[in-house]
């Protein structure tokens, strides 16, 4: 059966289990709410002072909201950033630190982020990636979704899961894990994200006409690898233009054993080729700018339908990425380009408009912000912190750290460090970056004398963090 046919298939079936409320809801007042997240995209943006990559779109939206420059993920992996977010629970709590999980496997009774929306008559809708999925491997499938949280799912496919035997790869047969892309053919429209944009601009125009309620989440595979792109959006970038970072002479030296095996977790991704490596920046850029256009189309539709005025919009990925930073590409690793995010809030409660928010801020955040902003009360449980008050004065600080883990170690981020310990208490090493004078954390301060009681003090907030992260949530059933 082809895309049109299932596409209307499905929405018939909506209509016949969806009644249409003849009059306005008791919560027709509040706002709605448009989820949108890229898969994989670090903060290579102009908007986030990128000098060459091209974003147009997500910046339009950062001037008509409030941008947040000092958000981070608490896991840099897909499967378990993404059921973090989604239930307001670290990943210690979700008992989530792998892919390919389903989220009721550890918490089968906890209330997720849009299922609380439902809960509240809200209609949630998920178009594409917002649990984790394999890429491309499980692109047009469901993945591994989670019925729960949804009264309606989409799951688009494209061109560029047809043409998968045309794209370069590092390692033949591999995808989603290796550094691999293609220029591609044809439209914007033919692509998988350039097909859930097209959904999402379908929804948008079916709920201004029936006056629906709704929690809409478009999740784009983009820039994920394969970074596939149409051509146009390669010639953006010449090589020559693009820079591909080092690291200094002994490097490894300064970083604890467990910090270097997570910069070098993937052996055929290390000490590139220089042309091959501007290779992989032009397409991961590419793929960017191509997204970037997707969110532009459904941007216009809501402002087209008359809904932006009452639609809160989060704009964020699952976490960052590295494009050679450290000599490492992709990520899963503690440093900066992994573990920071991208977030852009806007409409209603977003009231610093144009303005930059300067609080470190986390993704189990999105939850309880998401809940105050449209005024309903969140589930006792949640781990995050609203950052409602950073939309109003940029200068508030709901947070004064972030915490982010990965395999056995963890880092905090404060405004003026990162501080990194591996192993239990810091058994296995650990790591100091002085943010201000070394933004590129190339500089392990952790062993010098003059930095003693900076890293006892860190220390300490960061063992207080993790604590905290540990702790069961309340009224929800874990199974290890």
């Amino acid at each position: 059966m082809g895309r049109f046919s299932v596409r209307a298939l499905g929405f018939f079936v909506l209509c016949l289990v969806v009644e249409v409320p003849t009059e306005q809801s008791s919560y027709a007042a509040k706002p709605n709410v448009l989820f949108l997240i890229c898969d994989d995209l670090n903060c290579d943006l102009a908007c986030y002072g990128h000098p060459l990559v091209k974003s147009p779109n997500i910046d339009r939206l950062a001037r008509r909201g409030v941008r947040f420059e000092n958000a981070y993920c608490q896991y840099p992996l897909c499967g378990p950033s993404r059921a973090s977010f989604m239930t307001g629970l670290y990943p210690d709590q979700t008992l989530i630190h792998n892919n390919a999980i389903y989220l009721r496997e550890h918490l089968p009774n906890v209330q997720s982020m849009s299922q609380m929306f439902r809960e509240h008559e809200y209609f949630a809708t998920r178009i594409g990636k917002i649990y984790h999925y394999g890429v491309p491997r499980h692109i047009g499938t469901s993945g591994h979704d989670d019925p729960d949280s949804w009264n309606y799912t989409i799951n688009p496919r494209g061109r560029d899961k047809d043409e998968e035997h045309k794209v370069f790869t590092l390692v033949p047969g591999q995808y989603g894990g290796t550094l691999s892309w293609l220029a591609a053919e044809g439209t914007d429209l033919e692509q998988t994200d350039g097909i859930a944009g097209s959904e999402a601009i379908e929804l948008l125009e079916q709920y201004a006409a029936d006056s629906r309620q709704f929690f809409l989440a478009v999740g784009l595979y983009r820039p994920h690898t394969p970074y596939v792109a149409p051509k146009k959006y390669f010639d953006m970038y010449p090589r020559e233009k693009l820079v591909v970072p080092t690291i200094p002479e002994g490097y490894r030296e300064t970083l604890p054993a467990p910090a270097w095996k997570s910069i070098n977790r993937k052996k055929d991704q290390i000490n590139l080729p220089d042309d091959l490596a501007r290779q992989a920046i032009q397409a991961y850029y590419a793929s960017i700018t191509f997204a970037d256009a997707q969110l532009g189309r459904i941007l216009d539709a809501l402002d087209k339908t008359g809904l932006a005025d009452n639609t809160i919009v989060l704009f964020t990925s699952d976490h960052g990425y590295h494009m050679g930073e450290h000599g490492h590409w992709q990520k899963t690793t503690l440093f900066e380009n992994a573990a920071r995010v991208p977030l852009i809030i806007a409409g209603p409660g977003a009231e610093a408009i144009g303005k930059t928010a300067t609080t470190p801020a986390e993704m189990v955040d999105f939850y309880p912000t998401l809940a105050e902003l449209c005024d309903l009360e969140a589930p006792k449980f949640l781990s995050g912190v609203s950052l409602a008050p950073a939309l109003v004065d940029p200068n508030a600080m709901p947070r004064d750290s972030a915490l982010t883990q990965y395999a056995n170690g963890y880092s905090i981020r404060t405004p003026e460090y990162r501080y990194t310990e591996w192993g239990e208490a810091g058994a296995e090493g650990s790591e100091l970056y002085d943010r201000r004078a070394d933004p590129a954390e190339l500089v392990n301060l952790a062993n010098q004398p003059e930095h003693a009681a900076t890293v006892k003090q860190l220390s300490a907030l960061l063992q207080k963090r993790i604590a905290t992260a540990r702790q069961a949530p309340k009224g929800v059933k874990q199974i290890p």
